[in-house]
């Protein structure tokens, strides 16, 4: 397997992958864009230090970022000479993987996604498996066991030069404020091979489920069982709890995991409310969840702050950047509404940078008289004591900043993009 892995063309392909990902560089502070380099200059002694077993990882880069309630996640970045060689790792040992893994699993697998598995649960939900046993892992890729996850790996990969280059990587040293700790628990987030790996580790609890002949959905190590009743979802969140512990030694969030009904449940993002269609009684549909509301508006209100020194083109480029993400993440529920709301505020937002922008009274009175805003009323505007959020939100900058003249400069509403990637559900194939 360590010939497959180090071939040119196997090679070439992780090299593509590693930099259209754009990653940041590791502890040696080599760019991605260094890799092209480093294959023409050093392949080959690389390729025989890895083959001969001298190959050693260097350690990993720690990072903090923010997570939504205000806490941190620790991300590790491995030098971009390790994250080629994973990536390399990663196209070899996947296929032997991917085939078993579970047909409820949907995180980080080709030609499977998000909403596919928010789908899948709103079926259970639908089909009257309404009692959820949510269960939240506390903190799963600092906890995976190494011995027993390299147990899994060997009964794929029988190659001793793969298995212990892999070894090397999950006792990498991690670096944090400039100090090296060891580890000897955990897969990093931020590594190629993380995903796989976790994925690998989990299918242990798929196999679980499906053999008590259970409905579930997961994505990476976000999972929920769904069942007909309290007492049932009780013994069976019993059971898991004692298999993740017992078996593969994870431990769970108890404040964050519990038995739900749809209306408290959210997945992945979304949310559960009943429909009022006649006929269509005890169905559920798909609503966004007041947290990935709050987190669209503080990325919107980030990009629109008038003290945020970009020009126009720019906060239009970043607007359009986000939306288009998060619209597409969210096309399946139904947000109509609240978008329509949304992008009354965001263009009052987009006209208070352009006032505050212009500054002097007199630019601000000649641009309202190009905008078609006669003397009088453009002199009486420019001289205004009234803020210019209440400014923004009048009918003077309303009737003059038009929605028209705001596409003109690129703008596009989140309702308008809505209205395009609105899906049809046969969009979400389930297999």
């Amino acid at each position: 397997m360590i010939e497959q892995i180090l071939t040119r063309k196997n090679l070439l392909q992780a090299m593509y992958k590693v930099q259209k990902n754009h990653g940041s560089a590791g502890v040696d502070h080599m760019p991605v864009t260094k890799l092209s380099e480093l294959l023409s200059i050093d392949k080959e002694e690389l390729t025989e230090k890895v083959r001969s077993g001298r190959y050693l990882p260097q350690p990993i880069l720690g990072v903090e970022i923010p997570k939504g309630n205000g806490k941190t996640r620790l991300l590790g970045i491995p030098t971009v000479t390790d994250r080629l060689l994973q990536q390399a790792v990663l196209q070899v040992i996947n296929a032997r993987f991917e085939y078993e893994f579970s047909d409820s699993s949907f995180g980080f697998r080709p030609n499977r996604n998000a909403q596919q598995a928010v789908l899948k649960a709103q079926g259970y939900i639908n089909e009257g498996f309404q009692y959820i046993v949510d269960i939240d892992l506390k903190t799963f890729f600092d906890e995976v066991d190494h011995c027993y996850l390299l147990q899994l790996l060997y009964r794929k990969i029988k190659c001793r030069e793969t298995l212990r280059l892999i070894r090397k990587w999950l006792r990498s040293p991690i670096q944090i404020n400039g100090k090296l700790v060891k580890r000897r628990k955990g897969v990093p987030q931020g590594s190629p091979l993380s995903p796989l790996l976790s994925n690998i580790m989990l299918h242990e609890l798929d196999r679980e489920l499906e053999r008590q002949g259970l409905r579930f959905v997961r994505y990476a190590d976000d999972f929920s069982i769904y069942v007909k009743t309290k007492a049932t979802a009780r013994k069976v969140g019993n059971n898991i709890f004692k298999f993740l512990k017992n078996k593969l030694r994870l431990s769970i969030n108890r404040e964050k995991s519990g038995i739900r009904r749809p209306v408290q449940f959210i997945c992945l993002g979304f949310g559960f409310v009943p429909t009022y269609v006649k006929g269509e009684r005890g169905k559920y549909q798909l609503v966004v969840s007041e947290k990935s509301w709050g987190s669209l508006k503080q990325k919107l209100k980030t990009i629109t702050r008038k003290t945020t020194p970009m020009s126009f083109d720019e906060r239009i480029e970043k607007l359009g950047e986000v939306q288009r993400g998060w619209v597409n993440a969210f096309r399946m529920a139904s947000i109509h509404g609240k978008l329509k709301e949304l992008d009354g505020w965001l263009r009052n937002r987009l006209r208070y940078c352009i006032w505050h922008h212009w500054k002097k009274p007199e630019r601000k009175r000649k641009n309202l008289i190009r905008l078609g805003v006669d003397q009088e009323h453009a002199y009486s505007w420019s001289r205004s004591r009234m803020g210019g959020w209440a400014i923004a939100q009048s009918p003077i900058l309303g009737t003059t900043i038009t929605v028209e003249r705001l596409k003109k400069r690129g703008y596009i509403s989140l309702l308008e993009l809505y209205n395009q990637l609105r899906p049809n559900t046969a969009l979400f194939p389930m297999t």
